[in-house]
């Protein structure tokens, strides 16, 4: 039993990180039918800006102690994620969109923003890999025979309240109104006065500033970082979204969370070499018996 419930709590990490990143997708899709193809890479620029934030705080400079540098470190990184991906969406994707760009020409600018962040990261600072340092000192719990640590507890609970604040942002406020009525007539909504290019740069606040904290949370338990780490992870929570029903917050909530189970359900039976074939192939099955997703609904376009 108590291997069964270890496995529960790994696979909730894991799917936290999913689904702080599947939010991020989720969000610009429902606003702009926009599939950002770089929100992956804002995750690894996220956990470059926090490693470089944590030594600033840390340094000679401020001196400041582990735990404080945590408490300030996590506004900062969302802060300054979320102005690259405003960036890119002033830069690559508004013109685009003023211009009525065909929408694979977009998806290609955002895979080529992607590629950018990569190799700009990697021209900068080089193909060795980063140390993050350790900003909350780890407890390790026994319950049982259960280990659970407290940065697990961490990133399980913020994935949670991120859900439940993105969740009352779009159902409960103006602005979430404002987002909803544009995914569903983006021609209709300046008409009534609404603007949309404010709506458009705060989701990009919002998804951008929530993968810098994936990014932050993503470093603290493995404290490693390398110009390439956004791209995988970033596939993987792409695929949770749209099982989940890319454009809905409980899909790509409940995606990652499902991809997460999915891995390391397959990695208790067997190598560790099969996870994501056997992970990916449950995910298509998915999608075979419900294309739209778990949370999607089929959408019809007006003539």
């Amino acid at each position: 039993m108590d291997f069964i419930i270890q496995n529960i709590i790994n696979a909730l990490q894991w799917g936290s990180f999913y689904a702080l990143i599947a939010l991020g997708y989720t969000l610009v899709y429902g606003v702009l039918r926009l599939i950002n193809f770089a929100h992956g890479d804002i995750f690894m620029v996220g956990a470059y800006i926090a490693f470089f934030v944590a030594g600033f705080l840390l340094g000679p400079a401020l001196g400041l102690s582990p735990f404080a540098t945590f408490l300030f470190a996590v506004p900062l990184t969302m802060f300054l994620t979320a102005c690259v991906g405003v960036t890119l969406e002033r830069i690559a994707y508004r013109p685009l969109r003023r211009k009525g760009a065909h929408r694979l020409y977009v998806v290609i600018t955002a895979l080529m923003c992607g590629l950018i962040l990569e190799y700009s990261n990697l021209a900068v600072l080089g193909a060795s890999r980063l140390k993050f340092p350790e900003l909350v000192e780890k407890a390790i719990w026994n319950i049982n025979g259960v280990t659970l640590t407290n940065l697990k507890v961490i990133v399980i609970v913020a994935a949670i309240a991120v859900f439940a604040f993105l969740n009352f942002i779009v159902t409960r406020t103006k602005i979430g109104m404002a987002m909803r009525g544009i995914s569903y007539d983006k021609f209709a909504i300046p008409l009534m006065g609404i603007p949309i290019d404010q709506i458009i740069v705060f989701t990009f606040i919002l998804g951008s500033g929530f993968a810098g904290l994936a990014g932050l949370l993503f470093a603290m338990s493995y404290p490693v970082l390398e110009p390439f780490m956004g791209m995988i992870i970033g596939w993987k929570a792409f695929i949770a979204a749209v099982v989940g029903g890319i454009g809905d917050i409980r899909g790509a909530f409940y995606g990652g969370f499902l991809l997460g189970f999915i891995e390391v359900g397959v990695v208790t039976v067997f190598p560790s070499t099969y996870r994501d074939l056997f992970a990916f192939t449950i995910l298509l099955i998915i999608l075979w018996m419900k294309p739209t997703g778990l949370f999607g609904m089929p959408q019809s376009t007006k003539i």
